[in-house]
């Protein structure tokens, strides 16, 4: 790793390359739409050679539409590539309950529920042979094509001197060598680490009333489910802004 670092303020995107980085979605698909919107503007405004719309992970759970979000983003991503679908660790904790059925997993404990209601599935996770019933008739009604995109997500991306990934990176590892866990679960070892990384670490996982932007990292996590605000950061060589689209908060949390 190099000794020095790459600092929030020099930190370049490629020539002529626009990013745009959306934060954690959690079934809000109404914000998805809305940003996409944003960004389809913000193209035609400004014409870049080249675009990436990076998407942090966390397409389920919480929200009302994560059945709607994963049709939206395997429909974006099919219609053009340089739209790009990270994981998030809600996303792998969808596959870990469609595989076993654990009342005490992620799944069950945060959120799962809405997820299983946006296919048109009301889960109970007791007692034991009711939590196997709506096991049995999600695993019935989710698509394989959606199983499959999210077998299939990559836990980063690269691109110029910025790291994209849902939770963020082990300080002292470097970005080749990676945990695919800490990846989509880290949290205080990464966010209280105050020195520089090999590049800016862009991520969500972790909510916040603001985007952080920090030396060494951007959190773009403004807690969308609840909220009803959804982030992106955008860069553009040197340049780098933020922009969001509004909606409604749930009143639930």
């Amino acid at each position: 790793m190099s000794v020095a670092g790459i600092h929030f303020l020099d930190a370049c995107g490629p020539d002529g390359m626009r990013l745009y980085a959306i934060g954690d979605v959690h079934g809000r698909l109404d914000l998805l739409e809305a940003m996409h919107e944003r960004i389809r503007a913000d193209i035609a405004a400004r014409m870049p050679a080249d675009w990436r719309i990076i998407h942090l992970g966390d397409y389920t759970d919480r929200g009302p539409s994560s059945k709607g979000v994963l049709d939206f983003l395997i429909a974006a991503g099919t219609r053009d590539r340089r739209i790009i679908s990270l994981m998030g660790n809600h996303d792998w904790g969808v596959l870990e309950f469609l595989a076993e059925p654990n009342p005490y997993g992620l799944f069950a404990t945060n959120g799962g529920e809405e997820t299983a209601r946006s296919y048109g599935v009301e889960l109970r996770f007791s007692p034991v042979p009711a939590l196997m019933e709506g096991h049995t008739k999600l695993r019935a009604a989710v698509p394989e094509e959606h199983a499959a995109f999210l077998r299939s997500l990559p836990r980063s991306a690269t691109f110029g001197d910025f790291f994209f990934c849902h939770a963020g990176i082990r300080p002292g590892t470097s970005l080749e060598r990676q945990d695919p866990h800490d990846l989509i679960w880290i949290r205080h070892e990464f966010l209280d680490h105050p020195a520089l990384y090999e590049k800016v670490v862009v991520h969500g996982h972790t909510p916040s009333d603001e985007p952080e932007i920090m030396a060494n990292r951007i959190n773009v996590d403004t807690g969308a489910f609840y909220s009803g605000v959804l982030t992106c950061a955008i860069m553009d060589g040197q340049d780098k802004m933020l922009m969001d689209v509004r909606g409604a908060p749930d009143s639930r949390y």
